[in-house]
């Protein structure tokens, strides 16, 4: 088949793509592809480096108040819609699929007007903007959460998951500790605040890590690449354990996943695709720099579910993070019944859910 995806902003936009566009090559289902972004989104650098095609349309998001800018977005928006039914016309796609950020707005409401088949991915509990307008003219929505059902039209939503789950669900233990200088046979909790770290989490963990050397169990701590100097020096006077193991970033994070017995992080749509994949226990830590504070209500569709704890950003310090992670790694039982809870969550097989939806579009 011959598909047109588009997504971009944020990493929970592109990676689910990603992930859909790999799966559909490993069946040799794509004759070809076309990925449309933005020229200043990640997906501008992310997309070409995974050998996709790309090409660009110029948009920004609105403002959520009252804003000029709003009359320019609405400008480029209608601008774009042209470029974009001349993308849609010379590419010939038998399907559209957006999986959100302003950017797939355009390009779907264009396959829309020009009828071919289109599809959005909602990947977090909260629906986005851009997805509340598409559903309107698309013919499927896949969701990832149960919970956002509700802000779509009943009939054209179809629970899949996130095809990201699916990418990592295959990944076995590998013995990656033993790159950071930690025992693969003790078991291992990740503190990360995302891949540019956190400064709240950071500090939390700061205050914590006099104590977290006289556990049994292994921390790996992650602060972000543009905060290691700074969280090094504040560490400069704790005498960390061999059990305790700062670093800047975690290259290739998923391929890590499987070695921890527990996760502290954030609460992204990806990364709480991929901690239910593989079933990890977890202490979530939601940002509230996000649209509708939508990483609580992602948190708590797990926490719900007896599938994670949860540390609101306001109530962390480094005795809360240290009560909840002792909790947790100090029980076994605990962390099983957890795995469990959040294995029931995932779907290993989401991409091909997704294909599958796909399929009967363009038939």
């Amino acid at each position: 088949m011959r598909v047109i995806v588009s997504g971009g902003g944020t990493g929970g936009h592109i990676y689910p793509a990603l992930a859909l566009i790999s799966r559909l090559r490993e069946q040799g289902l794509l004759d070809d592809i076309l990925y449309v972004g933005t020229q200043r989104g990640l997906e501008s650098r992310i997309v070409p480096a995974h050998h996709i095609a790309f090409k660009t349309l110029e948009l920004q998001g609105f403002k959520r108040s009252l804003s000029l800018d709003n009359l320019k977005t609405i400008t480029l928006f209608l601008k774009s819609i042209h470029q974009a039914k001349k993308i849609v016309t010379e590419f010939k796609p038998d399907i559209v699929i957006g999986t959100g950020g302003y950017v797939s707005a355009a390009i779907v409401y264009a396959a829309h007007k020009l009828h071919v088949p289109t599809m959005i991915h909602e990947q977090n509990s909260v629906a986005g903007v851009t997805n509340k307008f598409l559903s309107h003219f698309v013919d499927k929505i896949a969701i990832t959460f149960p919970e956002v059902a509700s802000a779509f039209p009943k009939q054209k939503v179809v629970l899949t998951g996130n095809p990201r789950a699916q990418q990592v669900a295959m990944i076995k233990p590998n013995d990656r500790l033993l790159e950071y200088g930690l025992d693969p046979k003790l078991p291992t909790i990740l503190i990360v605040g995302g891949s540019r770290g956190a400064e709240r989490i950071n500090q939390a963990f700061i205050e914590a890590a006099p104590a977290f050397t006289n556990r049994v169990y292994q921390v790996l701590f992650a602060t972000g690449q543009v905060h290691f100097q700074t969280v090094a020096k504040q560490l400069r006077d704790v005498h960390l354990t061999n059990n305790v193991k700062v670093v800047p970033y975690i290259n290739d994070m998923p391929m890590i996943l499987p070695d921890l017995a527990a996760i502290v992080g954030r609460a992204g749509a990806t990364s709480l695709a991929e901690i239910t994949a593989l079933g990890i226990p977890s202490i979530l830590i939601p940002s509230p720099y996000v649209t509708n504070n939508h990483q609580v209500k992602n948190a708590n569709s797990l926490v719900k579910k007896h599938a994670a704890l949860m540390i609101t950003e306001d109530q962390l310090t480094g005795a809360t993070l240290l009560a909840n992670t002792d909790r947790l790694m100090q029980d076994g039982q605990m962390r099983k019944q957890m795995g469990q809870a959040a294995k029931q969550m995932g779907y290993p097989d989401a991409a091909d859910r997704m294909i599958a939806v796909m399929q009967t579009l363009i038939r």
